[in-house]
Protein backbone atom coordinates (compact mmCIF):
# COMPACT_ATOMS: atom_id res chain seq x y z
CA UNK A 1 0.00 0.00 0.00
CA UNK A 2 1.75 3.25 -1.34
CA UNK A 3 0.98 6.49 1.43
CA UNK A 4 1.17 9.99 0.17
CA UNK A 5 2.63 13.08 2.01
CA UNK A 6 -0.32 15.91 2.34
CA UNK A 7 1.59 18.23 5.20
CA UNK A 8 3.34 18.76 8.30
CA UNK A 9 1.54 17.55 11.55
CA UNK A 10 1.88 21.24 12.66
CA UNK A 11 -0.11 22.35 9.83
CA UNK A 12 -3.37 20.99 11.48
CA UNK A 13 -4.16 22.57 14.67
CA UNK A 14 -5.04 20.15 17.30
CA UNK A 15 -8.64 19.50 17.69
CA UNK A 16 -9.52 20.13 13.81
CA UNK A 17 -9.22 19.22 10.05
CA UNK A 18 -7.46 19.88 7.01
CA UNK A 19 -8.50 18.80 3.46
CA UNK A 20 -6.25 17.44 0.92
CA UNK A 21 -6.15 16.11 -2.67
CA UNK A 22 -5.51 12.37 -2.95
CA UNK A 23 -5.73 10.82 -6.14
CA UNK A 24 -8.50 13.83 -7.46
CA UNK A 25 -10.62 13.46 -4.24
CA UNK A 26 -10.78 15.68 -1.28
CA UNK A 27 -9.98 13.65 1.56
CA UNK A 28 -11.04 15.21 5.20
CA UNK A 29 -7.67 14.87 7.67
CA UNK A 30 -7.69 15.21 11.23
CA UNK A 31 -5.52 15.67 14.23
CA UNK A 32 -8.09 15.19 17.71
CA UNK A 33 -5.34 16.42 20.12
CA UNK A 34 -1.92 17.63 20.06
CA UNK A 35 -0.70 13.75 20.46
CA UNK A 36 0.60 12.86 16.67
CA UNK A 37 -2.62 10.80 15.77
CA UNK A 38 -4.39 11.60 12.83
CA UNK A 39 -7.40 10.15 10.92
CA UNK A 40 -8.69 10.59 7.32
CA UNK A 41 -12.06 10.42 6.09
CA UNK A 42 -14.13 11.24 2.44
CA UNK A 43 -15.04 15.54 2.92
CA UNK A 44 -18.31 14.14 1.13
CA UNK A 45 -21.41 14.86 3.43
CA UNK A 46 -23.19 12.33 1.17
CA UNK A 47 -26.22 14.57 3.38
CA UNK A 48 -25.51 17.73 1.45
CA UNK A 49 -23.54 16.77 -1.40
CA UNK A 50 -21.01 19.24 -0.01
CA UNK A 51 -17.37 18.96 0.75
CA UNK A 52 -17.02 20.24 3.83
CA UNK A 53 -16.37 17.65 6.82
CA UNK A 54 -12.80 19.00 7.07
CA UNK A 55 -14.64 21.90 8.80
CA UNK A 56 -17.01 19.84 10.77
CA UNK A 57 -16.75 19.62 14.54
CA UNK A 58 -14.47 16.39 15.84
CA UNK A 59 -16.64 14.88 18.91
CA UNK A 60 -16.53 12.03 21.25
CA UNK A 61 -19.28 9.51 21.95
CA UNK A 62 -19.06 6.14 23.29
CA UNK A 63 -15.09 6.23 23.11
CA UNK A 64 -15.03 6.73 19.68
CA UNK A 65 -14.07 9.96 18.07
CA UNK A 66 -16.90 11.45 15.24
CA UNK A 67 -16.85 14.51 13.13
CA UNK A 68 -20.37 16.12 12.92
CA UNK A 69 -21.07 18.17 9.70
CA UNK A 70 -20.93 21.53 9.82
CA UNK A 71 -24.02 21.53 7.55
CA UNK A 72 -26.60 19.36 9.16
CA UNK A 73 -24.43 17.69 11.87
CA UNK A 74 -24.61 14.17 10.97
CA UNK A 75 -21.69 12.29 12.75
CA UNK A 76 -19.13 10.17 10.95
CA UNK A 77 -16.96 7.83 12.69
CA UNK A 78 -13.28 9.12 12.23
CA UNK A 79 -11.51 5.44 12.14
CA UNK A 80 -14.46 3.80 10.19
CA UNK A 81 -16.24 5.96 8.02
CA UNK A 82 -19.86 5.02 9.28
CA UNK A 83 -22.66 7.35 9.85
CA UNK A 84 -24.31 7.24 13.72
CA UNK A 85 -27.58 8.26 12.20
CA UNK A 86 -28.13 6.45 9.06
CA UNK A 87 -25.84 3.64 8.10
CA UNK A 88 -26.98 3.85 4.37
CA UNK A 89 -24.48 7.19 4.53
CA UNK A 90 -21.67 5.44 5.47
CA UNK A 91 -18.18 7.22 3.75
CA UNK A 92 -14.95 6.17 2.93
CA UNK A 93 -12.21 6.15 5.65
CA UNK A 94 -8.52 5.75 4.37
CA UNK A 95 -5.56 4.91 6.76
CA UNK A 96 -3.48 7.31 7.80
CA UNK A 97 -0.20 8.50 9.90
CA UNK A 98 2.50 10.32 11.06
CA UNK A 99 5.84 9.44 9.98
CA UNK A 100 8.48 12.07 11.48
CA UNK A 101 6.77 15.07 11.00
CA UNK A 102 4.68 14.16 7.51
CA UNK A 103 1.25 13.13 7.65
CA UNK A 104 0.77 10.32 5.16
CA UNK A 105 -2.59 9.11 3.49
CA UNK A 106 -3.17 5.50 1.73
CA UNK A 107 -3.13 6.46 -1.77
Amino acid sequence: MAFEQVCDITDIAPGTGVCALINGQQVAVFRPSDAEQVFAISNMDPFARSNVLSRGLICEHQGELWVASPLKKQRFNLATGACMEDERFNIKAFKARVTGCKVEIAA
